[in-house]
């Protein structure tokens, strides 16, 4: 059977933009808020498309080691289904998981995309709050950049980019929603936080291209699952991806 990655955060909630199982009969939340001071408990599970292992199921040896922990061919799930993936290899083919991952990030593109007219200043007021409490000071680099040219500067998949196109949708509203605060270093320390976090997924973490992304928008996010803030957490995100130096330019 294919070994899980190990459930570290970052590796596991940087795989798809949402968090739930890619089954799309399943759809079960993986990451599960804690109570009070309690973490946050992670369920889920990664599972090879093509498996990592000589004797785990669809292993291509045709394949690197980079390529089989690579972000195409990984697949976010809950338990269950990793143990059915991996034992029933007929049923879920490297065609059939393929088309599973792609049907479920469109679903939840979809959903973003639902709740992103929906996004008002209570919204953005939640998450950029979290986002500028605490964060480390960076440089004061500042570039702008057009969104197309930084997608393809660093690599960033056609579903990315229509993460970014529907988050395009509430830039205007989350650079109103910063002017309007009184504190005058309020837009400093969101840029702050964030370029803090994307040299630490970067540098630390060692994640690039679509993995780098979810791990941003995970981040502005704080994990949650509910689609609205979800969706506010994108606006801010492509708000910064095009104004400040989050990704290479």
């Amino acid at each position: 059977m294919s070994s899980a990655i190990p459930l570290w955060d970052t590796k596991i909630v940087c795989l798809e933009s949402c968090n739930c199982c890619a089954v799309p009969e399943c759809h079960k939340r993986l990451v599960i808020d804690g109570k009070g001071n309690d973490p946050k408990s992670i369920i889920g599970e990664i599972a090879h498309i093509k498996g990592e292992k000589p004797t785990a199921a669809r292993y291509d040896p045709n394949m690197t080691d980079k390529e089989r922990n690579s972000h195409e061919n990984l697949i976010l799930v809950c338990r269950d289904h990793h143990k059915m993936i991996d034992d029933q290899p007929k049923t879920y083919t490297v065609e059939r998981l393929h088309e599973i991952k792609r049907q479920h990030q469109l679903w939840a593109d979809e959903k973003t995309k639902e709740e992103i007219v929906n996004v008002t200043f209570a919204e953005l007021s939640v998450v950029t709050k979290y986002l500028v409490s605490g964060q480390a000071s960076t440089g004061d680099s500042l570039t702008l950049i057009p969104p197309k040219d930084k997608i393809r500067k660093n690599g960033l998949s056609p579903q990315v980019s229509s993460l970014i196109t529907i988050g395009m949708a509430q830039v205007r509203q989350v650079g109103d929603f910063i002017s309007k605060i009184p504190d005058i270093d309020f837009g400093e320390h969101l840029k702050e936080g964030f370029v803090s976090e994307y040299q630490r997924l970067k540098n630390v973490e060692k994640l690039s291209g679509d993995m780098l992304f979810n791990g941003l928008f995970e981040f502005a996010t704080k994990g949650c699952n509910d689609f609205k803030q979800r969706a506010a957490g994108l606006s801010v995100l492509v708000y910064l991806f095009e104004k400040c130096e989050v990704f290479e330019k």
